[in-house]
């Protein structure tokens, strides 16, 4: 495999590799610090082998990470987003940032960041191209409205493919609907921005400065509050990450009651990737919208 590897960075006029070493995290993709006969480094990931189906796994992060990184140039405080060296179908090289450790002004930074990113005005909900949130493919098919995107690319897309897997029944996934007929009165209306996607702290790291890094995206242009509440998801930020975020671009009141609704995608997303362990999560997040029709709270 290293021999492919140095073979194809030789191609690509990268130079010659010394070595590699394999570094954590990731579920999906190998991911190496490689050392160039420079001294240099590259982060390279390589796409699983029995991916292949896949055929945009790598191309998809890709554009995922120059959306991003775009963006950056209309933001007062931009964050920091690996540069896309080179792509193949079998290997993405990224540009090799040394971790370092946060502190309060870390997070702060990242807040006003992301706040600022999420200001951002972009044409619609959905995105240029369907990619992954995962290895499970993320439809962003481009919508006018938000409530219609969410139910139909990301509730009832997870929903069909949990019960296809015989993860839930059909009557567990009358639940979503009924979520789904629900989001209006659930959730007021959110001008779309474009989203990180995948946004939990093992997306998130630091360099040796401290300055914030946001890596494998999973990007579409939707609800901020999605953004923050995948923040939530396990364990959460610091909360000067919160405090910063609310004085660049306050969320509206109550925004924490909305968290598990946008979860709920999350979680299902979780039980089609890793199987039962999840269910119970799942139908605990659904339980509050089943019982009862919501109040028209934004309609």
């Amino acid at each position: 495999m290293f021999k492919v590897m140095a073979d194809w960075l030789e191609q690509e006029g990268l130079g010659t590799m010394k070595s590699a070493i394999a570094l954590q995290g990731g579920d999906i993709c190998k991911t190496f610090r490689v050392t160039l006969d420079d001294d240099s480094f590259l982060c390279v990931k390589e796409r699983p082998s029995e991916l292949t189906e896949y055929d945009n796994l790598l191309s998809s992060e890709a554009t995922g990470l120059r959306a991003l990184r775009n963006a950056q140039e209309r933001i007062e405080n931009p964050l920091r987003i690996p540069e896309v060296v080179a792509i193949g179908e079998e290997f993405l090289v990224l540009e090799f940032i040394q971790r370092g450790q946060p502190d309060r002004l870390s997070w702060q930074r990242l807040g006003r960041a992301l706040a600022e990113l999420h200001k951002l005005p972009v044409p619609g909900f959905g995105f240029s191209c369907n990619n992954f949130c995962g290895s499970t493919v993320q439809v962003n098919t481009q919508h006018k409205d938000g409530y219609t995107f969410y139910a139909e690319c990301r509730l009832h897309y997870q929903k069909k493919l949990a019960i296809d897997n015989g993860l839930l029944s059909p009557q567990e996934g009358e639940s979503i609907d009924y979520l789904c007929d629900q989001l209006p009165y659930l959730i007021p209306e959110q001008p779309p921005c474009l989203l990180h996607g995948d946004l939990w702290s093992g997306n998130v790291l630091f360099d040796e400065k401290g300055a914030p890094v946001l890596i494998d995206p999973a990007c579409y242009y939707g609800w901020a509050e999605a953004d923050i509440a995948m923040t939530k998801l396990f364990g959460g930020f610091d909360e000067a990450f919160y405090d910063a975020y609310n004085e660049i671009n306050p969320l509206e009141p109550d925004w924490e009651e909305r968290v598990a609704i946008y979860n709920i995608y999350h979680l299902l997303n979780h039980l089609n990737l890793f199987g039962i362990s999840y269910y119970p999560q799942v139908m605990a997040s659904l339980t509050p919208y089943t019982q009862k029709r919501a109040l028209p709270r934004y309609l």
